[in-house]
């Protein structure tokens, strides 16, 4: 017994003795992020492990979004497991900030200002935030380039297995202002100039005196030829009677997902 109000010493255990099944299981119940920044460090033996795929498919049947990295990566082999089923590359949204929840954090605003951040007028289901971006009078551009390869997805998944990339957006306007709206997404190769492949949309201009509620756009990136290693994701709007402030589209729930077929 120690003194009062002392704490006993925390016990160490040394788990190399332990043969490779019982220590992968061990390590399976640690959470990805100190498997990969701790563990990972702390020999060759448990690098090794941890950059296999047993300790992963382990943590698969208790973690349902990891079970889409374990599938690709059978597909096609990652150069490091510990890599790819830390961040979860399937499944997630790409873009950053897609709400406007942090303002315009993420994103790169080319025309120069006459846009702000504001509360949805009406709710838009599954999206992070009820947050939206309003253009003005002047063509609002805004952009963000997805890097895949810092995703965590890895290049031999992407020119042989070409996992479907869904994107997606919504936008509409104010029940008393019109609006226009446009988007462009490409696919670019390693230098970010080569477009691979293209998709673009100029939906029919809404209203003034319209319902007010938000429209989606969406496509399926299929079958886009080896090299993609970017997605480009524009898109911009502005209001049709020139109003001053900020009257046009709203914008929100900006989406780029990678999915397995």
């Amino acid at each position: 017994m120690g003194r009062a109000g002392s704490r006993d010493s925390p016990v160490l255990l040394d788990l190399n003795p332990l043969p490779d099944k019982l220590l992968v299981l061990i390590l399976s119940w640690v959470p990805g992020r100190a498997l990969v920044t701790r563990c990972r460090l702390v020999c060759r033996r448990w690098r090794d492990l941890l950059d296999g795929p047993t300790v992963w498919r382990l943590q698969a049947e208790r973690r349902p979004g990891l079970r889409a990295t374990l599938v690709a990566a059978r597909l096609c082999h990652p150069p490091r497991w510990s890599r790819i089923c830390l961040l979860e590359p399937f499944g997630r949204n790409l873009l950053r900030n897609p709400c406007r929840q942090d303002q315009f954090g993420h994103w790169q605003v080319e025309h120069g200002g006459h846009g702000k951040v504001e509360e949805n007028r009406c709710l838009v289901e599954g999206a992070p935030a009820q947050t939206c971006f309003v253009s003005s009078f002047q063509w609002c551009v805004k952009s963000q380039l997805v890097d895949l390869l810092k995703e965590r997805l890895w290049e031999e998944l992407l020119d042989n297995c070409q996992p479907e990339i869904y994107i997606s957006d919504w936008w509409g306007t104010r029940e008393d202002c019109g609006c226009e709206y446009s988007i462009c997404v490409r696919l670019l190769a390693a230098n970010r100039y080569t477009v691979i492949a293209e998709f673009q949309a100029n939906p029919d201009p809404i209203q003034q005196w319209n319902d007010s509620q938000y429209h989606q756009v969406s496509y399926r990136f299929r079958q886009y030829s080896r090299g993609v290693r970017y997605v480009h994701f524009l898109h911009k709007a502005k209001d049709t009677h020139f109003w001053v402030g900020h009257y046009s589209a709203r914008i929100t729930n900006s989406t780029v997902l990678v999915k397995l077929s």
